[in-house]
Order: structure tokens, then C-alpha cells, then sequence
């Protein structure tokens, strides 16, 4: 076995409203998610859990994970490909089924990047580079529902080629 990562963080529930968890109504759902040296991470459940919409809710962290994985490994291999990247973005859209007694999973997540090239010639190259990000992904790799990617590459500077 190769090398073996670890990461660890602090989590703190910060929704106590005098009474604890006396009902289901009777706390919020906000915590804080730490990390020595990084930014706090405000986090909430999803509003229709009771969540504060202001704040970031693990649905969405979970999406943002995804994305950012893949435009990560996409990157690296892009600049190992000789492709040359000059801007990526992505909408990504994760859907998740909620069953009647409560219980709910992911059912997908859709990514959606937008990536820039220097070149036409580089244009078909680096959509074909997201299926390899999507099998390198670790955090794709780590879930049990399937990771689609819908890519649109355009060239910056207009070329068409």
C-alpha cells in the first residue's frame, strides 16, 4: 500500500439556545468547523431541516468537494499534458432523494466545468482529460452514487480550431 493521509479538524455545535436539544425546535443547527491557520467554516443543516440558509450545510460542502477534487486533478493533468488552462470554472449540481420516513442519500452529482485552453489544437485534449480527473478523484472514488461531468471547453482566444 502506498501512502496513507490523514485529516483531522474540529467540529463545534454552537446552536444551543439555553435548552439544548429539549425538542426538535428548540436549538439551531449551527456549528463551526475549524482547522488550525485556515478560515472558520460557519455551518448549518440545509433549510429544509431547520438550517440557517446563511451558512454552509454538509450537502453543499460535500458538492463543493467534488468539484474541487476534480479541477484539481484536472489541473495537474492538463499541465502534465502540455495543456494549457487559462481559466476553469464549474456549476456543479448535486441531487439527493429523500425517502418518506426521513432517510436520504446522493443519488449524483453533476459537474459542470467551463475550461478555457491557450489553443484550438489543445481544445479536444482537454475535455478528454476529465474523464482520467474523474477516475483519479479520491473524494469521487469515495462515494457510492455516480460522478458525472458535462465539460464545455473553449478557446481563449477565440480560435474556433
Amino acid at each position: 500500500m502506498g501512502a496513507e493521509h490523514s485529516y483531522e479538524l474540529a467540529l463545534e455545535w454552537t446552536g444551543n439556545g439555553g435548552s439544548g436539544t429539549s425538542s426538535y425546535r428548540a436549538y439551531a443547527r449551527d456549528h463551526e468547523v475549524r482547522s488550525p491557520g485556515k478560515p472558520l467554516i460557519a455551518g448549518s443543516a440545509d433549510p429544509a431541516f431547520r438550517g440557517d440558509a446563511q451558512r454552509w450545510n454538509p450537502e453543499e460542502l460535500l458538492v463543493a468537494s467534488l468539484a474541487q477534487c476534480h479541477m484539481l486533478w484536472y489541473l495537474h493533468l492538463a499541465a502534465t499534458a502540455g495543456v494549457v488552462v487559462t481559466a476553469y470554472t464549474d456549476t456543479p449540481v448535486g441531487v439527493m432523494s429523500e425517502d418518506p420516513d426521513g432517510v436520504g442519500q446522493f443519488t449524483e452529482v453533476l459537474l459542470r466545468p467551463a475550461v478555457s485552453v491557450a489553443e484550438g489544437a489543445m481544445r479536444e485534449r482537454a475535455t478528454a482529460l476529465h474523464g482520467e480527473a474523474g477516475r483519479l478523484c479520491f473524494i469521487a472514488r469515495s462515494v457510492n452514487f455516480p460522478v458525472r461531468h458535462e465539460p464545455v471547453t473553449v478557446v481563449a482566444d477565440g480560435d474556433s480550431s
